[in-house]
């Protein structure tokens, strides 16, 4: 699919998908509810919630306070009195204060209850760089959430995905942390059918098929992925095959073992730092329970070890197309 600007013409943009995904879910079900700052009148800072307010009133969509931390605490309370709160950190960057409640609130009850109870809550995180949004605006937090059981990470890449994943995490019993494509919303569209049909949670998609090398990325800097695997394979002859993870917790391994023992080469790509990302996660089982059809290392693609940068330098900070298809080369050139 490739990133277009969104018109009548080309369907739906992934903002709209989100907002139709939550629109449904409320529609099938009045124990779902909407919370975060500025959801409500305003429709969100990314207006992913317009008319959402109106259509169902303050009760089910309701403004909060500016407190990340309080915004999850009640969405974990209201979840463990029967209610599905969607609940909306307006980005990701300020996450961190609601550490403590995704963590050691809504992670563990279903645990620390013996399956008493469950936490059943949709978090919703706007994430990634490449809108020169700055170092508070351009967050990727999957790799501090991936580290932990009882809730699962998903992470939508089209307009339909962002649609399905919405539904998929309302309906799931145990917490759920959807990290959306900020850098998406308006700039991809795509026609598909809203049927009210959830996805798979756990099944990652094969984007791009090749018996070189394999690709495994997710979120928006799939799309520099699929650049740099076309112009290699004009220049270079090369076969990429691409995998969008999709979900990162719990990740699609049989998909990625079935392509790496096919192409024997394998790059991870993500958009946050190199040190500790989920592409190391990643690397360190494929090597575990793939390590004797590899023909070369594995490398990984991903952003310095430093914070974001200001609203300048996004095109420098995130992985691009050009340094994506120098690591294809030299892991295709390489030689013991």
């Amino acid at each position: 699919m490739n990133i277009a600007t969104a018109t009548a013409d080309t369907g739906t943009t992934v903002l709209e998908a989100i907002k139709a995904g939550m629109s449904d879910a409320m529609d099938a079900d009045s124990d779902v509810i909407l919370m975060g700052e500025d959801v409500g009148l305003a429709g969100g800072i990314f207006r992913t919630s317009t008319g959402l307010h109106q259509r169902f009133g303050s009760k089910r969509v309701i403004d909060t306070p500016l407190d990340e931390k309080g915004i999850v605490a009640h969405g974990i309370g209201l979840a463990l009195y029967g209610l599905k709160p969607i609940v909306e950190i307006q980005f990701s960057g300020f996450i961190h204060d609601a550490f403590e409640h995704i963590m050691f609130c809504a992670a563990r009850y279903r645990w620390a209850s013996g399956g008493q109870y469950s936490c059943p809550m949709v978090i919703r995180a706007p994430s990634f760089g490449g809108i020169k949004g700055g170092f508070w605006h351009s967050q990727s937090v999957e790799a501090y959430f991936v580290h932990h059981g009882g809730m699962k990470i998903l992470c939508p890449s089209t307009p339909e995905d962002a649609y399905r994943m919405m539904l998929a995490a309302v309906q799931d019993p145990d917490p759920v942390l959807l990290i959306e494509p900020v850098p998406l919303y308006r700039s991809m569209s795509a026609k598909f059918e809203m049927d009210g049909k959830a996805a798979t949670i756990g099944e990652a998609k094969v984007t791009r098929t090749g018996s070189d090398v394999t690709v495994v990325t997710y979120g928006p800097i799939q799309y520099e992925v699929e650049k740099a695997a076309e112009e290699l394979a004009t220049t270079k002859g090369y076969d990429v095959e691409i995998i969008d993870l999709r979900t990162l917790i719990p990740y699609d391994m049989d998909t990625i073992l079935a392509s790496v023992k096919k192409t024997g080469r394998v790059i991870t790509v993500h958009e946050a730092p190199l040190s500790m990302g989920f592409g190391a996660e990643l690397a360190a089982v494929i090597q575990e329970k793939a390590f004797g059809y590899l023909h070369t290392p594995i490398q990984r693609v991903a952003a310095p070890d430093v914070p974001y940068h200001f609203s300048i330098g996004d095109e420098y900070y995130r992985p691009n197309a050009r340094r994506i298809r120098l690591a294809i080369e030299r892991t295709m050139e390489f030689e013991f």
